[in-house]
């Protein structure tokens, strides 16, 4: 079960407060200052975001919360209203990598995994796809042929595969030449109610299917595989599946 909500929050230029001394407050000071944000003192009442870094935070943790400012406290996650992730800096691209304040140090070794196979030249990519923008909305109009066609050129061998270094360099050929992907419907047949027993191409349709099936003895915590905003519908014993245009993901026991 997630407890967090993931965001990416602009504080460029917006007062955090960061309270306390050591290297705790220090490394504070540097995340924020790192985003652009300006640190100020308790007493600022713009301040919307608070970082804690002392011995008995308690009170003064308890006293900005009744402003209605969000606080992090050091080593403290029940005190928290917020966690700091562990970052790997792709720029533009940031990847964070969060425990719910259960292990900083877990956080930060996975990182370091995760940053040894990914390509520094990410963030060019990125940017790329970013100037290509409004290319692919000539190319594809509609929202969800556009989206299809970008799983299929980032995914492992594709026309822009994300991994490869030289992918930013390719995005104008892939644009030239891609066509539509076709609608399709796969079905998915469990193995277990384990999500970790999908394959890791069960796990790449779940991520991109545009409308998810299901029937409803299907595990809930197999269905959040599925992309948030994704279209859902049950199953109902004996019915056939729908058709689709663009990709439905059918979920069988």
């Amino acid at each position: 079960m997630i407890n967090s909500l993931p965001l990416f929050h602009r504080v460029a230029g917006q007062p955090v407060i960061v309270l306390g001394e050591g290297e705790a407050a220090l490394a504070k000071r540097r995340l924020v200052e790192r985003a652009g944000g300006v640190i100020v003192g308790a007493d600022d009442t713009a301040a919307r975001l608070a970082f804690v870094a002392s011995e008995k935070p308690d009170a003064v943790a308890a006293e900005l919360r009744a402003r209605g400012v969000l606080v992090n406290v050091v080593d403290r996650p029940e005190l928290c209203d917020f966690t700091t992730p562990s970052i790997l800096d792709r720029s533009p691209v940031l990847i964070a990598i969060g425990t719910g304040g259960v292990s900083a140090g877990f956080a930060k070794a996975l990182r370091l995994r995760i940053e040894a196979f990914l390509p520094q030249a990410l963030g060019r990519l990125a940017e790329r796809l970013g100037t290509a923008r409004g290319a692919m909305r000539a190319r594809w109009p509609d929202a969800g042929d556009r989206r299809r066609a970008l799983d299929d050129a980032l995914a492992e061998g594709g026309a822009v595969d994300l991994l490869a270094a030289e992918a930013a360099d390719r995005i104008d050929a892939w644009l030239e030449g891609a066509d539509a992907p076709a609608g399709a419907v796969v079905e998915i047949h469990l193995r277990s109610d384990d999500p970790e027993d999908l394959t890791l191409r069960e796990a790449r349709l779940l991520g991109s299917a545009d409308l998810l099936v299901y029937e409803r003895t299907v595990p809930a915590v197999i269905v959040d595989r599925a992309r948030a905003d994704a279209a859902r519908l049950v199953l109902e014993p004996g019915a056939m599946p729908p058709s689709a245009e663009g990709l439905a993901v059918v979920l069988r026991r």
